[in-house]
C-alpha cells in the first residue's frame, strides 16, 4: 500500500503496540521471585522480555532454562497469576483511543492480530473497553501457524473483508513485521514497544518506523483524512 493511499483496514499487534501491559508482567515476575526469597529485577529488563512470552518471562524470573524438569508447572503458575490480575493496570498507549475513534468516523475497520492466547487476549480487550471495539481479534487459537507466519494476518484481513495489500499492520517485534510483509501488508514498526536491548527496528525493514504511539496516531491520521 503506497504511503499516500487510504488504508481499507488497520491491524495492530496487542502487547507493546496497542496496549501497554508490561506493568502486569512486572508484577507477576516480582511476585514469583518474592515467594522464592529472590530480590527484585530491574523493571526495564522485564519490559524488554515481554515479547518472549510466558516461557521467556519465567526463564528471566527464575534464571532457568525452559528445558528443566518442572518448567511447565512454573509456566502454569505464571499464567495463573497473570490471569488473576489481567487488565488491572494495563492501559492503551497514548493517542490510540482517539485514533480508533477517527477510524470509526472514516468507516475504516480495525483488528488485532496477536500471539497472545485467546484466554488472555479476549478479556484484556474487554477490559480496555475500546470504542469502537475491534472488528476482529485473531489469536493463535484460530490458526495453525502463529506469527511470523502470515496466516493470522491473512485471516484477520479476510474477516475485515479487506485485501492484505490495502491494510496496515503495526507491531513492535521483528516477527510482526515479517508476518505483515509476508501477508502483503503495509508494515509499521512500533519502536516504542517491548524491544530487547540489542534489537534495532531499522533492521526489520518495515515500511515505516514510529518512535511513539503519538507519532503512529499522527501518521495514520494523515493517511485517512
Amino acid at each position: 500500500m503506497p504511503s499516500h493511499s487510504t488504508p481499507e483496514a488497520v491491524l495492530f499487534d496487542l502487547d507493546g503496540t496497542l496496549v501497554d501491559t508490561a506493568s502486569e508482567f512486572v508484577t507477576v515476575v516480582q511476585q514469583m521471585r518474592r515467594t522464592r526469597n529472590l530480590g527484585e529485577l530491574a523493571e526495564d529488563s522485564i519490559r524488554s522480555a515481554v515479547s518472549d512470552g510466558a516461557a521467556g518471562l519465567v526463564s528471566l524470573a527464575l534464571d532457568c532454562d525452559p528445558g528443566i524438569p518442572g518448567f511447565d508447572e512454573l509456566r502454569d503458575e505464571f499464567l495463573s497469576a497473570y490471569e488473576a490480575q489481567l487488565g488491572s493496570s494495563a492501559q492503551p498507549y497514548e493517542g490510540l483511543r482517539v485514533l480508533l475513534q477517527e477510524l470509526k468516523l472514516q468507516r475504516i475497520p480495525w483488528g488485532v492480530v496477536t500471539n497472545k492466547m485467546r484466554r488472555f487476549a479476549e478479556p484484556l480487550m474487554a477490559a480496555m473497553a475500546f470504542d469502537p471495539p475491534a472488528d476482529a481479534l485473531v489469536t493463535p487459537c484460530e490458526v495453525a501457524e502463529p506469527k511470523p507466519h502470515p496466516e493470522a494476518i491473512l485471516r484477520c484481513c479476510s474477516l475485515l473483508q479487506c485485501e492484505p495489500h490495502q491494510a496496515i499492520y503495526v507491531g513492535d517485534h521483528k516477527r510482526d513485521i515479517e508476518a505483515g510483509q509476508r501477508a502483503g501488508c503495509y508494515t509499521i514498526a512500533a519502536a516504542y514497544g517491548y524491544l530487547g536491548a540489542e534489537e534495532d527496528p531499522r533492521s526489520w525493514q518495515a515500511d515505516k518506523i514510529v518512535s511513539s504511539s503519538l507519532e503512529l496516531t499522527t501518521f495514520i491520521r494523515q493517511l485517512i483524512q
